[in-house]
Parts: C-alpha cells; structure tokens; sequence
C-alpha cells in the first residue's frame, strides 16, 4: 500500500477563535486536525498526529504558543493518527475511562495494523509505542486552563467506545475527532471479528446531541473546519447509509447497491471504502 507520507504541517496553523489555533490536516490523509488551545496558565494540545516525530513537531509548536505556560494532551480517541505519539507529552495525558481502555485493549494490534501499511506510514511509526495516559477520568472533565474552562466530554459508542469531544464553550469551539469529517464519507472501523465497537445507529444519536449543543465552530477529525453544518451533515449521511442499508439489508449484493446509491449522491467525497464497513456494521445492528 502506498500511502503519502502523514506529516503534520505546523507551518500552517489557524487561530479560529481567541488563543484557540487548529493545524489543519489539509487533506492528508492519516494525518488528524489538532488543537492547541490557550488559557493564562495552561495550554491544552488536541491529538498528536502519527509517531514521534508529528507528535515532536507539535509540542514544539504548542510549547512555542504556550510561551512557559504548562502544556497538557487529550485525544478525541485511541487511534494511532491521533494517539500515537502521546509518549512526547510525558507526564501530562489526559483521557477518559473508555478511550484508556480502547488503548489496552486494542492499541497494540493497531499499532501493528498500521505498521502493515509500510512505507512512509511505518516509518511514521518507528519508536512508537502503544500510549499509556498519566490521568484518567470517570464521566465529564473540566480542565481550567486559567480564565479558560474546556470541556472533555466522553459521548459514549459512536466511532469508537472512547470518544470523546472536547468543548471551548467561551469560544463556542468544538473538537469532534472522527465523529466528524468534511468531504470524506464517515470511517466505520469494523474489522471483525478484531473489533466491531462502531456503531452507526448510536452513532446517530451522538451527532443529535452534538447538535443539539449547537457549537460556533465545529473541528472535526479530518477535513476542513466549519459551524453547524458539518455535524449536519455527517448525521445527514449516517441516516442515509443506515436506510439504504436497511432496505437492502436481505439482497446478495447489499454493499454493491449501497455503494452506487451514495457515491452517485456524494461523487465528490473520498473514501468509498468505508461505505462497505459502514453496510456491514449497519447490516449486523
């Protein structure tokens, strides 16, 4: 498989909202939209990037930013794009209960999952390790950053058992991770029987709520940012993929035909292979 090299590009970083800043994945892929978020005392890193060296380039950038203020991580979930370089931040990870768990549980065998990849995607992955976070917490955690509160909110199963988003609420800013994605359709990471912790039909109902919450600005884990719509859209699409699903969920060909009605709908979008893992957890719920 040969895959572009997942570098995280610092050099272009954007300030959305007062000492809120995302370095934008620019349509690379296996490479996450992070955040840096700024308080008076405390800077919060969102997402590592792929490896050492992305998760080296960020701490640079975030330390840069914080200028002497204290720098902590969270991750919207436990896959190696957005995970795997945690071990740079020594000392100050932060996650949920489920995602701490995704990572015993599962890290491993997707660290060598990726590893498979080959090319410049395992060398992304060389001295990487499966991520160990230095605290751990149990329903909603509101980390004061100094005249700054964010919100690290676990949603429960969606995209994986540890989701969670991460909520500026004086900016009105949210971080979705992979819940989200702009001009890509939604990844489902169903590889039975390894791991079949997706759920289209809860992850419906996460995009209701995250709605709901009606964010200003909503970062999502891959692909452009933007406001209200992009949740609109990604539960806009989860209901198509679940009806179209649905209804052919008895015919031999279910993911062929499930297949040609959304691409024709969204030509434009990448990942057509997730269609099929999409039809296949949706066929099994």
């Amino acid at each position: 498989m040969n895959l572009p090299d997942p570098v995280v590009q610092v050099s272009g970083a954007v300030e959305v909202a007062p000492d809120v800043v995302v370095i934008p994945n620019s349509g690379v892929g296996l490479v996450p939209n992070i955040g840096v978020i700024g308080g008076s005392d405390s800077v919060l890193v969102v997402d590592t990037g792929l490896g050492v060296s992305n998760a080296s380039s960020v701490v640079e950038f975030a330390a840069e930013v914080a200028r002497g203020r204290r720098i902590y991580l969270t991750t919207t979930h436990f896959h190696p794009e957005h995970a795997f370089g945690a071990s740079v931040f020594a000392g100050s990870y932060v996650v949920n209960r489920a995602q701490a768990d995704d990572l015993r549980r599962k890290g491993s065998g997707y660290l060598e999952m990726f590893r498979g990849f080959g090319g410049a995607v395992a060398a992304r992955l060389d001295g990487a390790s499966v991520p160990v976070p230095d605290f751990v917490f149990d329903g909603v955690h509101t980390l004061d950053l100094g005249g700054r509160s964010v919100v690290l909110r676990p949603t429960g199963r969606g995209h994986t058992l540890g989701d969670q988003v991460i909520e500026v609420p004086d900016a009105g800013v949210l971080f979705t991770g992979d819940l989200a994605e702009t001009g890509q359709f939604a990844i489902f990471p169903w590889f039975p029987p390894h791991d079949t912790d997706v759920s289209g039909v809860a992850w419906i109902a996460v995009m209701d709520r995250l709605i709901a919450a009606a964010p200003r600005i909503v970062v999502p884990g891959h692909g452009t940012a933007g406001g209200l719509e992009v949740l609109g859209g990604v539960r806009d699409y989860l209901c198509e993929l679940r009806d179209e699903t649905w209804r052919r969920r008895n015919s031999p060909d279910v993911v062929a035909e499930v297949r040609a009605v959304l691409v024709e709908r969204h030509p434009e979008w990448a990942g057509q292979e997730w269609i099929e893992r999409g039809v296949g957890c949706l066929c099994a719920e």
